[in-house]
Order: C-alpha cells, then sequence, then structure tokens
C-alpha cells in the first residue's frame, strides 16, 4: 500500500497545516497552480514531489504540462485542467497513450472523486486561501493494486 499526499491550487499559499496532513506519504504530488516554485521546495520536506503546472503558473519556472508515474500498480495521470465528463479530444488521445488506472487534476477548486470509462478522477480541491466561496481542501490517496481510497481533508477558511 502507498499513501499519496494530493494538492492543488495553492497559488503561491501553503498552509502549515498540509504539512502536518501529509508527514509519513511516500510522494506527494500537485496538480497545478503552485505559485512560486518555494512551494514545491516546502513540500519536498516532507516527501519527494511531482508537480504539472497550472493555467496561473508562470511557464519561466518550466513545470510539465503533464506528468504520469506508477505507483503501487496504479498509472497516474496528472493534468491540471481536465473535465471527467466532457474529455477534450486532446485529453483523449492522451488516455489512448498513457492507459493511466487514475487521474489527479485541479483547476476547478472543487474536491472531486468519481470514476469515467474504468478511469478512477481525483481532484483534490483548492488548498491556497480561499477563493470563490470554497472550502478548502487536500486528499490523501491511499493505493493497493487492488483499491484506491480517498480521504479528504478540509483546511478551514
Amino acid at each position: 500500500m502507498a499513501r499519496i499526499g494530493v494538492i492543488a491550487d495553492t497559488h503561491n499559499f501553503l498552509d502549515a497545516r498540509v504539512l502536518d496532513l501529509f508527514a509519513g506519504v511516500e510522494r506527494i504530488v500537485h496538480a497545478g497552480d503552485i505559485g512560486l516554485p518555494r512551494i514545491v521546495t516546502e513540500l519536498e520536506r516532507v516527501a519527494p514531489v511531482t508537480a504539472v503546472g497550472g493555467n496561473t503558473d508562470d511557464p519561466c519556472f518550466g513545470w510539465p504540462e503533464t506528468a504520469t508515474l506508477i505507483i503501487a500498480g496504479h498509472r497516474l495521470l496528472v493534468q491540471h485542467i481536465v473535465d471527467p465528463r466532457r474529455p477534450t479530444p486532446a485529453f483523449t488521445r492522451r488516455l489512448a497513450v498513457e492507459r493511466p488506472t487514475l487521474v489527479v487534476f485541479g483547476h476547478t477548486h472543487q474536491p472531486y472523486e468519481s470514476r469515467h470509462d474504468g478511469v478512477f478522477y481525483l481532484n483534490p480541491g483548492s488548498a491556497g486561501r480561499s477563493r470563490f466561496g470554497l472550502p478548502r481542501s487536500v486528499a490523501l490517496l491511499d493505493l493497493a493494486a487492488d483499491r484506491v481510497a480517498v480521504t479528504f481533508h478540509e483546511l478551514g477558511g
């Protein structure tokens, strides 16, 4: 079993509670709209980080648009903007090539978990400062070869 910390939409703010919630994880996945690289540097004090850029991230930092990693027998595809219900043609092609079992995304600032066409989709919500009147949150993802379990953790307003 692998425990993964999942975060998105920090927008240059890292709540200290995140570091406590992620203590002991094997890896952290940041699904974009990071802000300055210091956010990833702080998360790396807890565990190795896989991060992708979001639509508000400065391209000069060189965050990739997508990342793929294999953990506990699952192939994870990480991309900031994804619509699980209506994937773009480009994303549909990426799914066909990468064949993930799990897609991690951000952008909507809303926690989300669901299966579509055999793929598990996860959005941890937004961990940055409160925006749009939405609650702030992160997720812990427990992966085993035969299961995916998600726990959302609210960070307060």
